[in-house]
């Protein structure tokens, strides 16, 4: 018995670590991709009265088109008096709907919006899943709606969708069609609504669940999955996002970035201490080579003076023997000869280079320019941080989960201007311009480092309180034209301080790109 408890403490210990590592999925994610989910409502009107028929749910792969369940849908084709509509989980209203696309082979279908209504399409894995992949399904239950108390009018009124959280379980299939298994659990209403991974990419459309021996409803569900749905969307000809990057999470980018960093500077160290070391290797190179040189320069002269010393010595007893035989008349020429030898040692001698001069000679032999390598890439040209290039994507640095991945051409100029149009604010992180479009629910937060060539774009997917405060924000902001100086981009910089307060601590998105000259 004591050995079952403590093999029972091991394994409650050994889960309890697993839990504590596990990888969950970013609450802001699962939020933003859930402002993309709509209840699909069937509506029965005479003229005077409308009568709610069902509903279910639906999610956006375009602007304006919306992936359901057939079985949603399927009373819209054999009544005229049934009218379809999407009523999305933020604004005033929903919009009707047409049915464009109908396959009860694998139950889905396709509404597109209509009366202009617009919303931000879900993107799509197109990968495999992995066994025991955490997973969360969106949609609108009609038990919590019963719960609720929810009348007619909640119903066709814009509201939150409900997320619940389970797992897949692989291997297993409707015989019917290709399906996912898992545990995210789902109500009468949660039809056509999609299952999202971590990153909140849809990894299939919810369909139906078990049912268990005493009627209810069980713990296991069953969603179509991604090739059936691509497959359906392509003889649609619908073109819907797709991701397949690995799901990572911004705190794990945090971390490897905070490696990296400290990778690069043992990095910029070692290559500074090895710098050091070559230029004390250098200068103890040109003192030694000075002080051989001047020695033997030293030598020389001390051997060249006595050489000419010796001559004119040779030369005075040449002269004295030649003035003995001519009863001690010297002749000019001879006398001339000895002087010029003599004077010539002297000259010699003085003009050796001291000891003193060898320290000089090793600073000029340190100050000559070093040879440039036949296979160096570097030159004045590619030393140039400005000008035309283009940034490719770093996967392993970014973090995408419904942005398109495309190289991004870039004109940088040193005062901040970007493609000859945008003004870049300048501050105490760096140059960046904040973007608030007016047509989408996501902020844009891009940034470029000129030393590192690091072009990078933040993405916040918001609310629409959120988007509704920062546009206000952003309206009163004036962007300088591109030339207006330093001091004008420091104020930008400085102003927009006022919209990233705005923003949440973490984006839903980072893409990091390095940017090479443009050939």
């Amino acid at each position: 018995m004591r050995v079952a408890k403590i093999i029972t403490a091991c394994l409650s210990l050994l889960m309890s670590l697993l839990g504590a590592n596990a990888a969950h999925a970013d609450p802001a994610d699962i939020s933003a991709a859930s402002r993309s989910v709509v209840r699909v409502v069937i509506i029965q009107s005479d003229g005077d009265r409308a009568n709610l028929i069902t509903h279910g749910t639906g999610f956006a792969v375009t602007s304006n088109l919306i992936v359901t369940n057939a079985h949603v849908v399927e009373q819209l084709r054999g009544d005229d008096s049934l009218i379809a509509g999407v009523v999305p989980a933020e604004g005033r209203n929903g919009y009707p709907a047409r049915l464009v696309a109908y396959s009860p082979s694998n139950d889905l279908a396709l509404l597109r919006i209509e009366g202009g209504g617009t919303l931000t399409p879900l993107t799509l894995f197109p990968g495999v899943p992995e066994d025991g992949a955490e997973v969360y399904a969106v949609g609108y239950p009609g038990n919590v709606d019963l719960a609720q108390g929810l009348s007619m009018g909640d119903l066709v009124t814009p509201q939150e969708a409900v997320k619940t959280r389970g797992y897949l379980s692989g291997g297993r299939s409707s015989r019917s069609f290709d399906t996912l298994l898992h545990t995210a659990p789902l109500g009468s209403g949660n039809s056509g609504g999609p299952l999202l991974d971590n990153c909140g990419r849809v990894l299939g459309v919810n369909s139906f669940g078990t049912i268990s021996d005493n009627g209810t409803d069980s713990a296991f569900y069953f969603a179509i999955s991604m090739r059936e749905l691509s497959a359906f969307l392509l003889r649609a000809k619908v073109d819907a996002r797709t991701s397949g990057l690995p799901c990572r999470s911004i705190a794990d980018l945090d971390r490897a970035e905070a490696e990296r960093a400290i990778g690069d500077k043992a990095r910029m160290e070692a290559a500074t201490q090895a710098k050091a070391e070559s230029r004390q290797r250098a200068a103890d190179k040109a003192i030694h080579d000075a002080e051989m040189e001047v020695l033997s320069e030293r030598d020389n002269g001390l051997a060249l003076a006595v050489l000419l010393l010796v001559g004119a010595l040779g030369a005075a007893g040449w002269a004295m023997m030649q003035a003995s035989a001519r009863r001690g008349k010297f002749q000019r020429k001879h006398i001339f000869g000895a002087v010029a030898l003599l004077l010539a040692a002297v000259i010699t001698w003085f003009l050796r280079p001291s000891l003193s001069s060898i320290d000089e000679r090793a600073r000029d032999k340190q100050e000559q320019p070093a040879p440039i390598a036949s296979g160096s890439m570097e030159t004045p040209q590619s030393a140039n941080k400005s000008g035309p290039m283009i940034c490719v994507i770093e996967p392993q640095r970014s973090r995408v989960t419904v942005s398109d991945i495309t190289d991004v051409p870039l004109d940088w100029t040193q005062d901040g201007c970007v493609n000859g149009k945008s003004q870049y604010g300048l501050a105490q992180d760096g140059w960046s311009r904040i973007l608030v479009p007016n047509t989408e629910d996501a902020i844009s937060l891009n940034t470029y480092d000129p030393a590192t060539r690091t072009y990078t774009v933040e993405r916040y997917l918001l609310s629409l309180d959120a988007m509704t405060k920062a546009r206000a924000a952003r309206a009163k902001l004036n962007a300088p034209a591109c030339g207006a100086g330093e001091e004008a981009a420091r104020r930008f910089g400085e102003n927009q301080q006022t919209i990233k307060a705005l923003l949440p601590p973490e984006p839903n998105e980072r893409m990091r790109y390095t940017c090479q000259p443009a050939r």
